[in-house]
């Protein structure tokens, strides 16, 4: 289920926020840097953040963009994380990566004051420092806890709405999980981008968008063809008649604990 703030959005932090780029900004950004000799890596800010309050408790929801290098058509990813998630993510890469964990700094738990503007625009701007330090250390960029912060919400977000039968709300999230997949280039294998492909193709399909469906069902079609064989899925895909209610996937792992449709 996604989080769904309740409250008002906090005020811009610290005025004019001089260090907010726009996604063309961004895309420019990596086209000129495209030939020099530094890696190129990706590039997070938070573009808002929003007090929720969900009786009995009350958080900061950071919405954050995730841009990276590409076609200057490819559209920016977004993630919604709360300080708990950060804080989450920080602990376990702790406790696998001692020693290059060790130089990453992460904004402190504060016992008050955690919701005026200076402490959200101070977190914000921390937490785009984290994740980028974290992305620009191969050991740590391909950790399946650094994966699992980016992808693995979205992808339970859009099954259970699917597994719901919310076709028409889910189609934004599966996109949005197949950006973030696209921007972060995960090699973790295909099973998630295959499984993001088939809920979109479900969810045209349910909407009656058979040229959407089969789009999708080609796009995993190669990304098997790229990967390994495999005997049996690829006939399915590879077959031009819609696509039957008995073929759905089953929405099992790797997103448990969510209940199968």
């Amino acid at each position: 289920m996604g989080i769904r703030p309740t409250s008002q959005r906090s005020p811009p932090p610290d005025g004019q926020r001089g260090s907010q780029l726009l996604a063309r900004q961004l895309q420019d950004f990596w086209k000129k840097s495209r030939n020099t000799l530094v890696p190129q890596r990706l590039l997070f800010e938070v573009t808002s953040a929003s007090v929720v309050k969900d009786p009995p408790s009350k958080y900061v929801l950071y919405t954050l963009t995730v841009m990276g290098p590409g076609p200057p058509d490819r559209q920016p990813a977004q993630i919604s994380r709360r300080y708990s998630d950060f804080e989450r993510l920080h602990r376990n890469l702790q406790r696998q990566f001692r020693g290059p964990m060790a130089a990453i700094s992460f904004p402190r738990k504060r016992l008050r004051r955690n919701f005026t503007a200076e402490t959200i625009a101070r977190r914000s701007r921390a937490f785009e420092q984290f994740l980028g330090h974290l992305q620009a250390v191969p050991e740590l960029s391909h950790a399946p806890d650094l994966q699992d912060f980016f992808v693995l919400p979205e992808l339970r977000r859009a099954q259970s709405l699917t597994c719901t039968g919310l076709y028409r709300e889910a189609p934004a999230l599966w996109a949005n999980a197949w950006q973030l997949q696209a921007q972060l280039g995960t090699s973790s294998g295909p099973d998630r981008p295959l499984l993001t492909l088939a809920g979109l193709a479900v969810c045209h399909q349910e909407l009656e968008d058979p040229g959407q469906a089969r789009a999708c069902c080609e796009k995993a079609l190669q990304l098997l063809k790229d990967r390994s064989p495999q005997p049996f899925l690829a006939p399915f895909l590879e077959d031009s008649g819609p696509m039957p209610g008995s073929c759905r996937p089953s929405w099992g792992p790797p997103l448990a604990p969510t209940a199968p449709c």
